[in-house]
This record gives structure tokens, sequence and C-alpha cells, in this order.
């Protein structure tokens, strides 16, 4: 089987947050930790899947168990090759004894189809983009939607929904926390995204509310902890047992901005960074290197079952956090307006928006060791930092490091960077039990 290698990536900057700014970068970047934020994120299509076969379908392809999904509850649903390297992950949401909805982003949306089109199952599917998906975290984000909303808001337990009006619609508050802050997240009709977010807007400026754009919106899943597909790994779509579908997959060309451009395959197999490798599958993770081995259930027959147990038993890489250190950060940047030499590759602030897998090789004791990605400057903490998937001896935090950034047969710079406990922001809070929290905010 031919191996297929990925495009070393050209200057894209497609992003689908709106703004890049809409106060400033570093202003917005501390709303998670002050007040709040709302962020949009309702370009992400939504997969439904229903009828009778449709729990088991979902079983038969998810590392999670399935077993007590209850109606009205939501779970990171994990999918894998049969290698068991991840295709995509997502939010899952039970809406009925019968009906599930899948928010996720990249190729995992096609295969899933794909797979159930294949398969001996009583359901069906429809991939669309017809709802809000707009999340309101931070520390005043329960007493702004409890003000807006009019009523309690404390019932909703973490990963679970229900239906409150907003903006004169029926809107599913999902509780979750991708900043690792008290959160929700609202999914309403898509024609009432407007009406929703300047609602937001008003009713959030007493509590300090700033809209996120581009620049920030994926700082927080670095803070917290949340590794994301395209960008800290490639969809594993180009195994053995996977190759029917890339192929197919691979050479259909949809228009830009479609449901089907955004979940394609051959558009995401994109990357930069030192890092290298002889086939697509150097960039693939798998759940238990990216710090989800808990989500992997054994009650279970799975796609990529096999390979995930024997990796349970015996794992070689975990993910962890890098700070990069400061004086060689400086350094790349001091190059820029030195004449006489040629500048190191641009580091971007506060994290790059190429849209691609950034990933730098991560060397100690003279070999390589780990890869660096999403490297990003966290202005609360003052610190670049990166996630890494690592060699377990190496992962313990303190350990010392070296980050080789910019591309291979450029100029390159070597540096020092620390082990730190992952994720680097801890996100207890966003387990917070609402109901043990004072009525209203504190003046």
């Amino acid at each position: 089987m031919e191996p297929i290698r990925p495009q070393r990536h050209d200057i894209d900057r497609t992003t689908s947050w709106g703004k890049d700014e809409y106060t400033d970068w570093m202003d917005e970047s501390m709303s998670w930790k002050t007040t709040c934020y709302v962020g949009d994120w309702s370009w992400l299509p939504e997969l439904n899947i229903w009828g009778p076969d449709a729990q088991r379908f979902l079983s038969d392809f998810t590392v999670n168990s399935m077993a007590a999904h209850e109606i009205g509850q939501a779970k990171h649903a994990i999918f894998c090759s049969k290698e068991g390297k991840v295709i995509g992950e997502g939010v899952l949401a039970r809406l009925g004894e019968q009906e599930f909805e899948l928010n996720a982003s990249g190729p995992v949306n096609l295969w899933l189809q794909y797979n159930l089109e294949r398969g001996n199952y009583k359901a069906q599917s429809q991939l669309r983009r017809e709802k809000t998906k707009v999340q309101v975290s931070g520390p005043n984000a329960l007493y702004l939607l409890e003000k807006l909303t009019r009523e309690s808001l404390r019932d909703i337990r973490f990963m679970r929904f229900r239906i409150v009006p907003l903006a004169g619609c029926d809107v599913a508050f999902l509780r979750q926390g991708m900043a690792g802050e008290i959160g929700f997240e609202l999914h309403g009709p898509l024609s009432h995204l407007d009406a929703m977010l300047a609602a937001i807007m008003e009713a959030g400026q007493e509590f300090g509310i700033r809209r996120l754009g581009s620049r920030t919106a994926l700082i927080n899943h670095l803070e917290a902890g949340f590794p994301t597909v395209n960008l800290d790994y490639l969809p594993a779509t180009a195994g053995a047992a996977e190759r029917e579908f890339f192929e197919m997959y691979n050479t259909r060309l949809a228009p830009r901005g479609t449901i089907e451009w955004r979940v394609g395959v051959a558009r995401v197999l994109k990357v930069r960074g030192s890092f290298d490798g002889d086939d697509v599958s150097a960039w693939y993770r798998s759940p238990v290197e990216l710090g989800w081995g808990r989500n992997v259930k054994l009650d279970h027959d799975f796609w990529g079952r096999t390979a995930l147990e024997a990796e349970l038993q015996d794992p070689k890489r975990t993910i962890v956090s890098l700070v990069w250190n400061a004086e060689d950060v400086q350094d790349v940047c001091d190059s820029y307006f030195s004449p006489s030499e040629q500048p190191y590759e641009y580091m971007d602030m506060p994290r790059s928006l190429l849209v691609c897998s950034y990933a730098s090789k991560v060397i100690a004791n003279g070999r390589e060791v780990g890869v660096a990605t999403s490297r990003g400057y966290s202005f609360y903490y003052r610190k670049m930092i990166s996630h890494c998937v690592i060699d377990l001896p190496f992962a313990e935090p303190g350990t010392e490091v070296t980050v080789i950034w910019g591309e291979p047969h450029k100029r390159q710079k070597e540096i020092r960077a620390v082990v730190h406990t992952y994720p680097f922001k801890r996100n207890a809070n966003r387990e917070t039990d609402l109901t043990k929290l004072p009525a209203q905010l504190a003046r």
C-alpha cells in the first residue's frame, strides 16, 4: 500500500469565528478567568443519527460506553481507526430514545455516515448546519445567563442539557466548560444567532462580558487542555481498514464554505513545523496519547478496540504542557529586526492562525522524544506554552527538553522548554456544583 504524505502547508488563515479581535486579544483572553466571554462555534455542523439501531451503531464505533447514555446527557465521544488512532471527536448528545446528535469538526462526520450506510443498521443520518453553538463561559457566566433567562439554571449538571426560552425561541442549554470554567453552550435555531448574540452581549455588559475573536478562541483550548483535530493531530483516515473511505472522499471536491468542504478529508492533511515523517500516520495520535484513555471503555466491542486495549496495558506516550523559555522565544522575535541575519520563522501572537497541524520536534538527550503542537502565548500567565505528546520517561513535570522551531531545510532555533502538568490551567471549576454558589454575583 502506497504511503500517503500530508502537504507542507501554504499560507491559509481561513477562520470561522468572525472578526480577528473584538476588543483586543489580550483583553479577550482574560475573560474566562476574570469575567466571562461569548464565543460563536455555529460553523460546526451537526450530525443527527436516529432509528432503532442508532445506539448500537454508535456503540460499535465509539470508544465510549453507550450503556448508560441518558436522554438529556452529552458525552465527549471519540472515534478511532482500526489501528486505534483518533479519526475525530466531539460532543455526542442524546436527544431522545432513538435520536443522537454529534457536534464535531473534520471528516469524522463523513466517516460515520460511510459506515452507517455500509452496515446492517436500522438507522438514518443527516449532516446539516441548522443550529447555533454559542458558548458563554467564565466566573460570571451563570449569573449573566440567569439574569437573561429570568430562571435558575442550577439544576443543569455537568454535560447535561435542558430547553430554556431565549431571544424568542427554545434553546438547549448544555452545561460544559471548554475554558475550564463554568460554561454553557447554547443550541438554538441558526436563524436566531444574531438575536441571541445581541441579547447576551447586552445583558453581559454589567458582568464584564467579552466576545472572542479568532486570535483568542483557541487559547482556552491550549490552557485548559483540549487537543484539536487538524491542529494537534491529523484524522486517521488513511489506514488500511479506512483506505476505501479515504480514496472515496479524498477525490471529492466540494465548494469552499459548504459542509462537505468543511468536513472533507484532503483539505485537512496539511502540516508545518520541524516535525516530519515518512507517512501521514506520523501525525496520528491515539486517545491514550492525547490524555483521553479514561474515555476508553472495554465493556463493549468497538472499531479499534484490540489496538487500544493493548496500548492501555502498555502505554508509551502521554500528553503534557510545555513552558517555552522566554529568552529563546525573545531571540526568535529579535531576529526579525536584524538585517544581517536570516530571520527565524514567524512566531504569530498569541498563536498561529494557520489552518494546519504545526508540529515541532522535541528532543532530549540527543534524540527525539516528543512532538509539540498548538504553541501559544498565554497573556494571563505571561508564558509561551504548548501541548506536547511525549515519551513517558520524559513526562515528569520539571523535565528539561528542547523544541526545534522552524521548517525543515530553513533556519531553525533550539528553544529550551520545561515539562508542566496537563492541563496547564486547572479545570476543577467547570464541574462546580451550581446549587452551592451565591444567589447572585457579589458587587
